[in-house]
């Protein structure tokens, strides 16, 4: 018999369908479980970048933290000692060691403006940005979304136009003018909205702090007023910060929903008589909302840290106005706590959009 009529022989158990021997494919499980360490891994690193940056910039920028402490007239040997006793003697990388630790200590040192510890400090001042971060992007995305698909499914037309130049008028005007005006307008002239701050005077101390949202505290304690109250002031600083937000949100969604109904797909359901809302919503935007999420993520992470104009002009009390006041006191323990808060926010918000990608879409390994 010739080697011609010889069949070739089955490949043995654990090769694959290239003929590579003992190279079985991967389980969808396991690229998953890759994908997920790969992803967790990368956080300590990002921290710790995140760490040096900022006590560099702290110790570049001319400011002395000593003279913040003991003042500008102090003696000499006051502030020589003051200096030994911070550690501000030694070598940048003995001084960024010590600061590593106490940082992974849970220490992020005393602020000199209150004299209380900063991460007590940070934990009193958050909530207020927090609260005013979220209802900032809930209305920018209850209105921004249906915008955008709204001028993507009307293309061309006045809407369509109109709402583009919504979306660059949001883009071009600075927050602070945007709160100035609304201040003039609505306060001063119209006397629509109450003054800046959290809550009036009259409601001041008369709802317990459980979760240092005033909203929320009131509904927890069922004071209509108080909660009233606190609506009436939020509205102002939330609107405006959720401005810039809603502009970009409804330009992206447009964006994401334009691409999305020129597909195959939406030309199929059109031929097979399906409704235009159906259509809209229930194919195009459903693609749509895989890569708006980390677009909302990212936005969110940006209204968490980009409130420092709004909570300045509106004196909400605030991360952003804390560090802003920080800043102009030289306290530089305060102004690298409320930042490295701030990258924190931006490292779990990233990798929150980056589970919420592979959960909602299973192409993605």
């Amino acid at each position: 018999m010739s080697d011609s009529t010889i069949s070739p022989a089955a490949p043995p158990p654990g090769d694959n369908a290239g003929g590579q021997p003992g190279r079985a494919r991967p389980s969808a499980m396991r690229l998953r479980f890759q994908a997920v360490s790969g992803t967790l891994a990368s956080i300590p690193i990002t921290l710790f970048g995140l760490v040096l940056v900022t006590f560099f910039i702290g110790r570049v920028v001319p400011i002395d933290p000593v003279l913040a402490i003991v003042g500008d007239r102090a003696p000499q040997d006051v502030v020589e000692a003051a200096r030994l006793r911070l550690g501000l003697d030694q070598p940048l990388y003995i001084q960024f060691w010590n600061y590593l630790g106490q940082i992974l200590s849970g220490d992020l040192g005393t602020s000199v403006m209150t004299s209380n510890p900063v991460t007590q400090d940070i934990a009193r001042f958050f909530p207020a940005t927090f609260e005013l971060a979220t209802v900032a992007i809930i209305i920018a995305v209850v209105i921004g979304i249906p915008l955008g698909v709204l001028a993507a499914t009307r293309q061309g037309s006045w809407i369509d136009q109109l709402v583009r130049l919504f979306c660059l008028a949001g883009h071009s005007l600075p927050v602070f003018v945007l709160g100035l005006i609304s201040l003039l307008l609505f306060y001063a002239r119209l006397g629509w909205a109450p003054g800046p701050g959290r809550q009036s005077i009259f409601y001041e101390g008369m709802v317990d702090e459980r979760t240092g949202m005033l909203t929320v505290d009131a509904l927890l304690a069922r004071d209509w007023g108080a909660f009233v109250d606190a609506l009436q002031h939020l509205a102002q600083p939330a609107g405006v910060l959720a401005m810039f937000s809603l502009a970009y949100i409804a330009r992206m969604t447009r964006a994401f929903m334009l691409n999305e109904l020129k597909s195959e797909y939406v030309t199929t359901a059109r031929a097979k008589g399906l409704s235009s809302f159906r259509i809209v919503w229930g194919h195009a935007f459903r693609n749509t909302a895989v890569p708006l999420v980390t677009v909302l993520a990212m936005t969110y992470a940006g209204l968490l840290e980009g409130a420092v104009l709004t909570e300045t002009i509106f004196a909400w009390p605030g991360l952003g106005q804390y560090l802003t006041v920080s800043l102009l006191n030289a306290d530089m323990n305060a102004v690298l706590g409320a930042t490295l808060v701030v990258g924190l926010i931006y490292v779990l918000l990233n990798l929150l959009s980056d589970m919420l990608y592979r959960l909602l879409d299973p192409r993605v390994k």
